[in-house]
Formats: C-alpha cells, sequence, structure tokens
C-alpha cells in the first residue's frame, strides 16, 4: 500500500493545498463533532433544574485548565440569566449553544468536501491526461501483446476506481479518526470506569470485520481483469461486425460474452458480500457495545450514585458518536483495497517501459538530400528473423517496390523505417544520419504512410486530411484531394469537405477512403512516401482511380512502395524480390521478366501479397 501511495502522491502534491484544507476542517469537524454532545449536557441541567451554580466571575489559570474554565464560564453565565431573567432566557442560552456547534459541526463538513472534491477531480482529470499521453507514446509493439480493451477499461474504469475509493484514505485517517480520539477523551472526562469497559469490545469487533476484509484485494484485481476482458469482447465484436455477420457467428460471440459477464458476476457478488457485510456487522457491533453500556452505566447512574443522568445521556451519544466513523473506516477499508488493486493496474500501464524513444542528443532533421540506406539489418517480432542481414538503397527522387509472397517481410521495411519498431541488429540511414539519432518527429515529418487499411477518424472529411498540416487552408484541402482523385466524389456530397463521414469513415466506399487517405498524405507533402499495399483492397475500377492519385503523389518524390499487384510497379525504378526476409531478385520489370526467375513466377501467378 505505501509503494501505490508513493506512486499517486507526484499526482495530488499540485493540490496540496486543497490536502491541507481538508485536513484543518476535517479536524474541526471532529472536534464541533464531538462538542454537540457535549453542549447536551447543560442543556439537560437546565431542562431538569440540576444547573451546577456558579456565582463568582471564574478566573483563567492557563490553557490545561481551558475545559474548567469554560464549563465554569458557561454555568456562571447561566446562574445569572436564571437569577436576572429566569430559566427561560438560560434554556435559550444552552439551546443556542447546541444549534451553533452542530452548525459549525456541518459547515467544517461542506468545507471539508469542498476541498476534497477538487482533489479528487484534479487528481482524476491529471491521471487521465498521463494515462493517454502514455498510450498514445508506447509503441505499436505493445498493443500487439495488449488487448486494446483491457487498456481502455484500465484508463476508464480504473482510474476512476482511484478516485472514488483511494481518497477515502483521507477520511480514513483524519476525519473519522480524530472524531473517534476526541469524542473519547470526552468520554474519559465524563467516566474514566465506563470508558475502560467500552475498551474491551473495540478490538474484539476490529478482529471480527478485518477477518471479513481478507483476499478482497485479490477478488477486485481479478474483478478489474475481467472488466478489461468483457470491454475487448464489445470493441472486437463492433470492430469486425461484418465478419460475425457473415458467418453466422453471433452465438460463438455472444457465448464468449456472456461467459465473461458471468465470471464478472460471480467476482462482483463476492466482493458486494463483503463490502455490503461491513456496515451492518460495524454497527451490530456497535450497538452491542451501546447495549452493555447502558447497562453497565445505568447501573452507575441508577446504582452507585457515581455518574450523573445527563452526563449519562451525553456519554451515550458520543459513544453512538464514536459507531459511525468507525463503521465508515471499516467501509472505506474494504474501498481502499478496491483503490488498491485499481492503482496497481493503472500503474502497470504508466510504468511500462518504452523503448522506442529519442536520444539525449537527438539531431533534428528537415530535409532529404541524398539517399536512404538499410545496412545489414537484423529484425524479429519475436525468436525468428523477420529480416536476416537485408541491405538496400533507395536513391532520392527513385521508386523502388518491394514485392514478395505473405511473411517475405516487406510491411516490416515499412514498420522499422518509421521507427514503428527498431531494429536489432544493423542499421537505417536517412542521408547518412542513422534514424536513431534523429528526433523521431522529424524522421516522422520527412514519412507519408498510406497503408493497407484505410485508417479514417469519425469526423468531416476536412478534420481527417488536415492530420498531414494542421494549419492548411481550404484551397490546399481542395487541392490535396484533387491530385489525390477524391474531389470528383467530395464535391456532390451534401456539404462537401464538411461532411461527416461516420465511424472509421463507412458512410464511404474502400476506393474512397483509400483517395481521402492518399489526399492526407499529399497535403503533408512529405519528400518519402511509403505505400504499404496501398491498393491490394480495392476493386479493379477503384484500384485504377487510386492509381492514377498514386502516380500524381509519387511524381517528384522518393517512393518505396510495398506491393500488392503488377500495375502498381511496372513503373518503379527499382523492384526488389524478397523471399523469407532475403532479397532474391533486383532491377526493373523487364529485367527481371527476362531472368525468368522469381519475379517472373509472381508476374505468371499475379499474386504480389
Amino acid at each position: 500500500m505505501n509503494k501505490i501511495i508513493s506512486k499517486i502522491f507526484p499526482f495530488v502534491k499540485p493540490y496540496k493545498s486543497h490536502v491541507i484544507w481538508n485536513v484543518i476542517y476535517n479536524v474541526l469537524y471532529a472536534l464541533f463533532s464531538t462538542l454537540s454532545f457535549i453542549t447536551l449536557i447543560p442543556m439537560m441541567n437546565v431542562l431538569f433544574d440540576k444547573t451546577k451554580k456558579v456565582v463568582t466571575p471564574p478566573v483563567w489559570e492557563d490553557f490545561f485548565h481551558i475545559m474548567g474554565y469554560a464549563e465554569d464560564l458557561l454555568y456562571y453565565n447561566i446562574t445569572q440569566l436564571t437569577h436576572n431573567n429566569g430559566p427561560q432566557k438560560a434554556l435559550f442560552l444552552v439551546v443556542s449553544l447546541v444549534i451553533s456547534t452542530f452548525l459549525f459541526k456541518n459547515l467544517f463538513s461542506y468545507l471539508a468536501s469542498f476541498h476534497m472534491m477538487h482533489l479528487k477531480n484534479g487528481v482524476l482529470r491529471d491521471l487521465r491526461k498521463t494515462m493517454y499521453d502514455k498510450i498514445i507514446e508506447l509503441p505499436i509493439s505493445y498493443y500487439s501483446e495488449k488487448r486494446k480493451g483491457d487498456v481502455m477499461a484500465r484508463m476508464l474504469g480504473d482510474v476512476n476506481e482511484v478516485q472514488n475509493s483511494f481518497f477515502s484514505i483521507l477520511e480514513l485517517i483524519v476525519k473519522e479518526p480524530m472524531t473517534i480520539i476526541f469524542s473519547i477523551a470526552m468520554m474519559f472526562t465524563i467516566s474514566f470506569k465506563l470508558t475502560l469497559f467500552v475498551f474491551i469490545f473495540i478490538p474484539i469487533s476490529g478482529l471480527i470485520i478485518s477477518k471479513i476484509g481478507k483476499n478482497l484485494k485479490a477478488r477486485s484485481l481479478q474483478a478489474q481483469n475481467e472488466s478489461g476482458h468483457l470491454i475487448s469482447i464489445v470493441e472486437e465484436s463492433l470492430s469486425g461486425l461484418k465478419i460475425v455477420k457473415s458467418y453466422n457467428a453471433e452465438n460463438h460471440f455472444k457465448g464468449h460474452f456472456n461467459n465473461s459477464i458471468n465470471r464478472l458476476l460471480y467476482l462482483s457478488n463476492k466482493i458486494g458480500k463483503k463490502n455490503n457485510l461491513a456496515s451492518p456487522l460495524s454497527e451490530f457491533m456497535g450497538i452491542i457495545t451501546i447495549a452493555v453500556l447502558l447497562w453497565y452505566g445505568g447501573s452507575l447512574v441508577l446504582i452507585d450514585k457515581t455518574l450523573d443522568g445527563a452526563d449519562f445521556l451525553a456519554y451515550m451519544g458520543l459513544a453512538y458518536n464514536i459507531l459511525t466513523p468507525a463503521k465508515a473506516i471499516s467501509k472505506a477499508s474494504y474501498a481502499v483495497k478496491n483503490g488498491i488493486a485499481a492503482a496497481e493496474r493503472v500503474f502497470a500501464v504508466l510504468e511500462v517501459e518504452n523503448e522506442i524513444i529519442d536520444k539525449t542528443n537527438a539531431v533534428e532533421k528537415t530535409t532529404f538530400e541524398d539517399k536512404i540506406s538499410i545496412e545489414n539489418i537484423n529484425f524479429r517480432y519475436t525468436k525468428e528473423n523477420v529480416l536476416k542481414d537485408f541491405s538496400l538503397n533507395v536513391p532520392k527522387g527513385k521508386t523502388v517496390a518491394l514485392v514478395g509472397q505473405s511473411g517475405s517481410g516487406k510491411s516490416t521495411i515499412a514498420n522499422l523505417l518509421t521507427r514503428f519498431y527498431d531494429v536489432q541488429e544493423g542499421n537505417i540511414k536517412v542521408d547518412n544520419t542513422d534514424i536513431k539519432d534523429m528526433k523521431m518527429h522529424s524522421l516522422r515529418n520527412l514519412i507519408g504512410l498510406v497503408t493497407q487499411d484505410s485508417i479514417l477518424f469519425n469526423d468531416t472529411i476536412k478534420n481527417n486530411i488536415l492530420l498531414g498540416k494542421q494549419n492548411a487552408t481550404d484551397e490546399e484541402i481542395i487541392e490535396a484531394l484533387k491530385i489525390a482523385n477524391a474531389y470528383e466524389f467530395v464535391k456532390d456530397l451534401p456539404e462537401g469537405i464538411n461532411t461527416n463521414i461516420g465511424d472509421a469513415g463507412n458512410k464511404l466506399s474502400g476506393g474512397q477512403k483509400q483517395r481521402l487517405s492518399i489526399a492526407r498524405a499529399v497535403l503533408k507533402n512529405p519528400p518519402i512516401m511509403i505505400l504499404d499495399e496501398a491498393t491490394s483492397a480495392l476493386d479493379t475500377e477503384s484500384e485504377k482511380l487510386v492509381q492514377v492519385a498514386l502516380e500524381n503523389m509519387m511524381q517528384n518524390r522518393t517512393s518505396i512502395v510495398i506491393a500488392h499487384r503488377l500495375s502498381t510497379i511496372q513503373k518503379a525504378d527499382m523492384i526488389v524480390v524478397m523471399k523469407k526476409g532475403k532479397i532474391v531478385e533486383q532491377g526493373r520489370h523487364d529485367e527481371l521478366l527476362a531472368q525468368n526467375g522469381a519475379y517472373s513466377k509472381l508476374v505468371m501467378m499475379q499474386s504480389f501479397e
């Protein structure tokens, strides 16, 4: 727990003034909560005409005798009022005193909650921001191993749980304990014997309550992991809804979902059972203590005559005043266990080390002058090398096509050039500068990427294309759309470039989406273009339109084309044929055909994958 608190502390630090004020107001709340019961004693004494008569004004001695001084001063004023104005005025004074203590108690409770609200909401915002920054910065490789739904659950559900549960600690260590301490101090003042009697029962009830809370954190962690799995199933079902429906796999996915929610139900019921037991059990243990007090305290009042009736009633009020915070502590201690489990899942993501980062002395490169050099690289995603001792030069202004069967390592080249992954051995250089020595931001500014999947966002056409250049004018956007052969359909849309294209662009056809992706890359206007199977998912008609768009875009630009179809690479300056991570042939289209080797076979089969 200390470890988690030390991790959350940096998020709390900016709000330390709210923490301080919350603590101050909670202490004052605890003090006035106790005084509100103490003020009942003089009120009952006035009611039953048992007021202690003090006829001379009390004399201040020192701070250690403040209680006696305050009591004598109050009874002196009551005596004077009763003597001069009758008991009604004295009653008005003590009732006003009771009302004032309850007013201050509730005022300080509000002020403590006000500062706690600012603390909780501020930390929630900062945690979410840090979490989002982290999940955006983490490399692509992280998400190839993790479920997106689980990451979403950690960012939304678990961060909320930290806010709701974890900050119970402040109440747990300040407000409730201080209320108990002040109440017990006053109880000792009223009756030392009776208070010692109470202390026999408090450890017994505490032991019973702590036994019930055992294993709660482990259960909470399991439930939160299951929530992540549940969100993953929903996210995957929605993403692949066409496949689910076309394969009549609804029941299969419903089965997956039902299994997950049943596991979650079982865990939630287990946790809920223990959480729900905390409050009634602590109250019941408290009532037993109160009952014993009534019996023992009653005998002190009625038989031993060692305790005054008004004092005993106030004492019972104080004893009950301990019950509420004791109940809150047992509840909060359970909530804190949930919060710790959630915080562990949040910090598990925040503490993931991002291995693909800028070096401290990384250089800013804004131009591309000469060539891209891939020198003797080896790369593996897991154990086996996908690229083996691979070398390639791409001169400025040339178009180089990579072809080969699926799994030959073509797309891996695109992942490495953009530093989505880093090579294990060898170097990739831009103008003799290793890309690991460049600032990632400047490297990616030099590159435009068009992938097989047209990744578009639920926004307008304009905003999707503006990702390429944030400050572009509408004229520049329209020009990019024209080059990408997309303006012909955009201009006919109801709101033109301001038309919303739906989730993942699902209001558009495959060819239209791909041409928007190309327009985005055109607007960015980078010197290096990577086309990763940009036409493989298109029909013949769409492919022709996209092919024209690509040719427009590739003019006077250095391009690396990962090819799927013959039509996209015939005009390339160099075609590189890959097999199992190695180059088996390279040359122009006609030269390679004449060799009658691997490339010729691929052309015959028309199976660029």
